[in-house]
C-alpha cells in the first residue's frame, strides 16, 4: 500500500472465536489488519467496558489503532475492514447484537461526512467510553471536527455508568 491517511480504527469483541476470545482475539483481529497489508501507527491498550446499550451481554474487550490507510477512500477502507471482520466469523442479523469482532471506522483525517455507507467520523463516538478511552490513549488530542473538544475532553464527559477498565497492551506492544 502507498502512504495515505491516518484513520484510528476501532476494534470490539465480546463473543469467543475458534476458541479465543477477549484481549487475545483483537491481538489476532490486529494481525490480521496487518496481514491485509495495513501499518499500524498506534495501539492502544486492550479496555474492558459494558455492552452497549446496557444489556445482560458479556463485556466487551475494545482497543483503538491508528493505522495508514494506505491512500484508500473510506468505503474502500470499510470494505476491507468488513472482509477481516468475515473471516473471524461476524454476522450481522440485529444491531447491538453480541459478536465475535466489530471494526469500525471511527475517524479519517480529512474525512467528514456520509460516504456510501460509512459516516465519518464515526456519528455516535463522542458518548460512548469504549471508543473514546483506547482512542484518548493513542489520541488524546485528537479534535472532533464537530464540537472541537479533543479526545480526552470527551472521554471526561462520558457517564459514569459506562465502565472501562484498562487491561494490558494489545498484542504485547
Amino acid at each position: 500500500m502507498n502512504a495515505g491517511t491516518r484513520a484510528y480504527i476501532g476494534f470490539g469483541a465480546n463473543m469467543p472465536f475458534n476458541g479465543v476470545s477477549g484481549s487475545e482475539l483483537l491481538a489476532q483481529a490486529l494481525a490480521a489488519l496487518q496481514a491485509a497489508g495495513f501499518t499500524p501507527l498506534a495501539v492502544s491498550s486492550v479496555w474492558q467496558t459494558a455492552a452497549w446499550p446496557p444489556s445482560d451481554q458479556p463485556d466487551y474487550y475494545n482497543a483503538v489503532v491508528a493505522i495508514d490507510t494506505g491512500g484508500l477512500s473510506p468505503q474502500a477502507l470499510w470494505q476491507a475492514l468488513r472482509e477481516i471482520e468475515l473471516s473471524f466469523g461476524r454476522e450481522r442479523r440485529e444491531r447491538w447484537a453480541a459478536r465475535t469482532l466489530d471494526l469500525d471506522i471511527v475517524a479519517m483525517d480529512g474525512a467528514i461526512g456520509r460516504f456510501g455507507d460509512i459516516t465519518l467520523p464515526h456519528p455516535r463516538m463522542q458518548g460512548r467510553a469504549f471508543v473514546l478511552a483506547p482512542l484518548a490513549e493513542i489520541a488524546p488530542d485528537w479534535r472532533h471536527p464537530a464540537s472541537g473538544l479533543t479526545a480526552a475532553e470527551l472521554l471526561k464527559s462520558v457517564p459514569a455508568e459506562q465502565r472501562h477498565r484498562r487491561l494490558a497492551r494489545l498484542g504485547g506492544r
